[in-house]
């Protein structure tokens, strides 16, 4: 691995930096967006059946506020009638909003990285290919006389050049793979939250009537 660093030159350290980068915003995600961490599959029906005949006390609220990402949202909108029993639903519904778009920014953070090392990686590789090829340029004989350029130098700048386009494309396949899925993930889990938060907002509804 050391010698093909050393082949393909200095070009190549922004791309190993862009790859661990990457690999530890991947990590991150996968420990981040675990479905048990966002969207517990049975935390809604438990907020429901704990409030069936009232809202809950402010120390269950706390608790499940602590729970996940979906506890937060809902967690916000029993706050908001612990406080003020009387809210309109508009404004319920409005709390619970702002608690969902601080959750989404939350569930999507790091993910614009990835994407902008997915797109910036093949532009490196490409780099040291033009790096490559102006080496490569560089070692032919300037008078254009049979004993040509230099070999050792021809050889070090298609070293330069492949390796680097190579190494881009490796960096930026695997990142792009991993953003459309964390993409893909985030957009499920926003679709439960809102589908959840309308579900908790009739509930709450139906228990002031």
């Amino acid at each position: 691995m050391l010698s093909i660093i050393q082949a393909a030159g200095w070009p190549i350290w922004p791309l190993i930096a862009c790859s661990v980068l990457a690999l530890a915003l991947i990590i991150e995600r996968f420990v981040s967006l675990k479905r048990a961490k966002v969207v517990p599959p049975k935390l809604l029906e438990e907020a429901l059946a704990v409030s069936r005949t009232a809202v809950p006390t402010p120390d269950v609220v706390r608790q499940l506020e602590q729970n996940s990402a979906l506890g937060e949202v809902l967690a916000s909108g029993f706050r908001a009638l612990n406080a003020d029993p009387r809210c309109s639903e508009s404004d319920l519904r409005a709390i619970m909003e702002n608690s969902g778009r601080s959750v989404a920014h939350r569930l999507e953070r790091y993910l614009s990285a990835l994407a902008t090392i997915a797109s910036a990686a093949p532009l490196l590789g490409l780099l040291g290919t033009v790096i490559g090829m102006i080496e490569i340029f560089g070692s032919q004989s300037p008078t254009g006389g049979a004993t040509g350029g230099n070999p050792a130098q021809l050889a070090h700048g298609i070293s330069v050049a492949l390796y680097n386009t190579a190494f881009g494309l490796m960096v930026a396949i695997p990142s792009l793979i991993f953003w459309r899925y964390f993409r893909a993930r985030v957009d499920e889990y926003l679709l439960t939250l809102e589908l959840s938060a309308e579900r908790l907002v009739r509930h709450l509804n139906s228990l002031r009537r």
